[in-house]
């Protein structure tokens, strides 16, 4: 069994730092070990009481294009088609700077952290991407645990200091960041530092910032950590940066809520040949879509949400199948008339559909959707099922950078010392996000932030 981390205890805190990070999310932590991997010495700052933020929860994979382990795979892609396709599923509204570096240098961040022991050494597709360049581990655990735990070792063993149960109350500012002022167990105190990055997440847990941004999803559940609540934007807006996209938010389709808990069916499994039908057992939808063509089609049904259907040659591709049937979301069938009376589908629609999808498959041609992605036979019995229903997934708004990750105020200068990464940061993703680019900002633009706050630092 892995050992579990355990963060600094509160009497290890100092009064100063290079940099402070708030978060222990992807973003931080990959800030935090490349600032130290600089010469720098970093502290990481966490409010809840467990480090990893909302990565923890991801699935799927992150997506980079022209790596080593598409090469591996036989795998032709191009940041080209990364940025057009990453630009198309936003709408067109994705900031072209951002979108620019991130596409450019996503190849790096898989190398950089193959390098740390974080090797993404398989393959997957999401939904609005053409080839797979979705990388995740070759064991297709969720990369969320998988990651965290890889950056913690590294945290570790550069003997970064993390402290958990430590709020941020304020950035502190003259004519440069001068530090933090947090809130301990022991009361409030300030720290000083060089240099702040915020890597705090969205605002997707947050009742009052969705009802101040986007009323209408006031009601929906959240797959969002409790602590997404959008700090980071506030803290930042507390001292004169600007904000961007607020109201772009993402509602992810394939969400189980039968439950107390809201589970997230990562795209993964759409993407290694699961299809959706309604309760009546039909297809109505291209699977592999973007989140929000997905999103409203599934919506269109009425109420009821929609069934993923599957095999256990999917089950054997998506380790996580395995987690989400330990918690009961799986219904399961030795057969698919089997499968559609213990999902409560109709049984015979169900076994239509699937035979309709696989002859699809097999011509390479799906008449009915225009699905070209995740292409596989549902021929491989037991057969699988999950209901799933909408829910408010991420936020593409938030705090506006430039592509160097300062945060920047309403005449677009720079904030001095002040840097941001990750899901706190607008206007990377436009209108929509990709699955598999969350993961993928968080590790690059971490790796950015941390760099240039170095140059900030030996400038002074």
């Amino acid at each position: 069994m892995a050992q579990r981390f355990v963060p600094n205890d509160l009497s290890d805190l100092k009064e100063m730092y290079d940099v402070v990070v708030i978060g222990s999310g992807s973003a931080g932590l990959t800030s935090a070990i490349q600032a130290a991997e600089l010469g720098l010495k970093p502290v990481i700052l966490e409010k809840m009481s467990t480090a990893g933020g909302d990565t923890k929860r991801a699935s799927s994979g992150m997506n980079a294009a022209e790596t080593f382990v598409q090469t591996e795979h036989g795998i032709q892609d191009s940041v080209g088609r990364f940025y057009y396709e990453t630009l198309r599923g936003g709408h067109g509204q994705n900031d072209p700077a951002l979108l620019k570096y991130f596409t450019e240098h996503s190849s790096r961040a898989i190398e950089w952290l193959y390098k740390e022991g974080v090797q993404l050494d398989d393959l997957t597709i999401t939904g609005g991407m053409s080839v797979p360049r979705t990388h995740r581990p070759s064991s297709t655990e969720p990369i969320g645990a998988y990651l965290i735990s890889g950056l913690l070792k590294q945290v570790q063993a550069k003997q970064i200091p993390l402290f958990c149960d430590i709020k941020v109350t304020a950035i502190n500012r003259q004519d440069q960041v001068t530090g933090v002022q947090v809130e301990t167990a022991n009361g409030n105190q300030p720290i000083a530092a060089k240099a702040v990055i915020i890597a705090t997440g969205g605002f997707g847990a947050s009742k009052a910032l969705l009802a101040q941004y986007r009323p209408d999803l006031s009601e929906y559940k959240t797959t969002n950590q409790p602590g997404n609540t959008g700090d980071g934007i506030l803290l930042a807006q507390q001292i004169g940066a600007q904000v961007v996209d607020m109201d772009q938010v993402q509602v992810h389709p394939t969400v189980q809520q039968d439950t107390d808990h809201v589970y997230l069916i990562g795209e993964a499994v759409r993407g290694e040949g699961a299809i959706l039908v309604d309760r009546s057992g039909k297809r109505f939808v291209n699977e592999m879509q973007t989140r929000d063509v997905v999103t409203n089609a599934i919506n269109k049904l009425g109420g009821d949400g929609a069934y993923l259907i599957f095999d256990q040659s999917v089950r054997e591709r998506v380790k996580a199948i395995d987690f989400y049937d330990s918690v009961g979301l799986v219904k399961t069938g030795a057969d698919l008339k089997a499968l559609a009376e213990n999902a409560g589908i109709d049984g015979e629609m169900l076994p239509q559909a699937v035979e309709k999808w696989n002859r699809a498959v097999s011509d390479r041609l799906d008449m009915a959707f225009g699905r070209q992605t995740g292409m596989h036979l549902l021929d491989t019995p037991p057969y699988y099922s999950i209901h799933v229903a909408p829910a408010v997934h991420h936020t593409m708004g938030g705090i506006k950078t430039n592509d160097q990750t300062q945060v920047l105020e309403f005449d677009g200068q720079p904030v001095k010392g002040l840097y941001a990464a990750g899901e706190v940061v607008g206007g990377l993703h436009g209108a929509n996000r990709i699955g598999g680019n969350s993961i993928a900002e968080t590790v690059i633009f971490g790796l950015r932030a941390a760099q240039q706050v170095r140059d900030y630092i030996f400038e002074m």
